[in-house]
């Protein structure tokens, strides 16, 4: 990882931090001694750090380079003579918000044949084009249950964050998405009618559900991404 992509990990895991509440410009800026407007460039990516202030950044943050690293690069060392790919499974916030998946994000790897994530094709809006590309999920029983049998209780979903068009993956079969509900992670096949998303649950005793488009967002931006394996685990 260079000194550019450094940065840019840094400026979105602040953001990120910004977006939950846990840090703001004031505070960082009293915190590293930096002056909000300076901080504020370089959020908006009008400037870079200098390594002294990139460094003071870091501390009052408890940052270490390790940790904006991609999980992948975990992964990568771990496995550098083993024919295989290997997924961070994350929480179902970190799919949802976080662009690039930090190693202390992960909770394991999915270990997946070598080549195989290589054929999968993608349809991706642009803001999600620097998004690390392929995380996987937990599903909890409760998440589980509308999708039975089709998903089971504990099951690991793989997700592709550059798939968010509603386009079908494969003609006449629906894409079964991982889809932004209020601050939650929920598996559904999804259609937009009537300026609406409509959630579709495989277990028809589960109704259908209508989510609004809020001002500002598109149907894209509700979808974290399309299922494309899921792992049950018997």
């Amino acid at each position: 990882m260079n000194f550019t992509q450094t940065h840019e990990r840094l400026r979105q895991e602040l953001l990120r931090r910004i977006q939950r509440g846990t840090v703001s410009g004031s505070l960082l800026a009293r915190q590293t001694g930096l002056a909000q407007s300076h901080l504020s460039h370089f959020l908006r990516s009008k400037r870079q750090l200098s390594l002294d202030a990139l460094d003071r950044v870091l501390a009052a943050q408890h940052l270490a380079v390790s940790d904006l690293l991609p999980a992948m690069h975990q992964a990568a060392a771990l496995e550098a003579d083993d024919e295989r790919s290997s997924v961070p499974i994350v929480s179902h916030a970190a799919a949802l918000f976080e662009p690039f998946i930090r190693t202390v994000a992960a909770q394991s790897l999915l270990h997946l044949p070598g080549g195989m994530l290589q054929s999968v094709r993608s349809r991706v809006s642009s803001p999600r084009r620097t998004w690390q590309r392929f995380v996987a999920v937990r599903i909890q029983a409760s998440d589980a249950l509308a999708m039975e049998p089709l998903i089971f209780p504990d099951a690991i979903a793989l997700l592709d964050r550059h798939y968010n068009s509603l386009i079908p993956y494969r003609p006449n079969r629906p894409n079964l998405y991982a889809v932004r509900h209020g601050a939650h992670l929920t598996l559904r096949y999804v259609e937009f009618l009537a300026d609406r998303l409509v959630l579709r649950p495989h277990n028809t005793a589960f109704p259908v559900e209508l989510m609004e488009v809020e001002p500002g967002e598109t149907p894209n931006d509700l979808l974290a991404g399309r299922v494309a394996l899921i792992l049950n685990v018997l």
